[in-house]
């Protein structure tokens, strides 16, 4: 934190936008949407009009075209030993019309809950995407792959591969003893 954070004020949400935050939850950016409706980024997530809140480690991906947010959540389809395999949901696309540090705030906080990331090639020239990520309220990494399309994900030499790719990947990024 640097001195002139100490100093800069919380953006305040107007009153009438109708978010509920919990009790702990600080807002760090908000704009209205072309519906009337409100996205607000907060230390925790990204609240978007109609929707629960979205923590910053399950946004896969966010775009911002200069006037509209287009996020897209990443969705668990299968949870195996010591990781998640994902893929993407339905994206969601809001016009913003005073966007502020929206967008920056959503780009710092997505990329910034990626600790780790690499991607191998698991069959026939295709691959998976191996990521770690930081979760609040938890120790360590939280462990995720994304297979490309034309992967055929549930062959047992594929899954075998993924978890010996995920297994690398938790050694390389554990501390060591000094």
């Amino acid at each position: 934190m640097s001195m002139w954070d100490l100093f800069r004020r919380a953006p305040k949400l107007p009153a009438d936008s109708g978010i509920t935050l919990d009790s702990d939850e600080r807002v760090i950016a908000w704009s209205r949407t072309s519906s009337d409706a409100y996205v607000v980024a907060t230390d925790r997530g990204l609240r978007l009009p109609d929707r629960d809140r979205l923590d910053w480690h399950q946004i896969h991906k966010a775009v911002w075209s200069g006037r509209e947010l287009t996020v897209t959540p990443a969705s668990v389809v299968e949870q195996r030993d010591g990781y998640d395999v994902m893929a993407d949901a339905s994206p969601v696309s809001v016009l913003l019309l005073e966007p502020r540090e929206v967008p920056a705030q959503v780009r710092s906080r997505v990329t910034g809950s990626v600790s780790y990331t690499s991607h191998h090639v698991v069959d026939g020239g295709v691959g998976v995407r191996v990521v770690g990520r930081k979760v609040r309220g938890r120790d360590g990494l939280t462990w995720s792959v994304r297979y490309d399309s034309a992967v055929e994900a549930s062959t047992p030499d594929v899954v075998a591969a993924t978890g010996a790719l995920v297994a690398e990947a938790r050694a390389a990024t554990t501390p060591r003893d000094l």
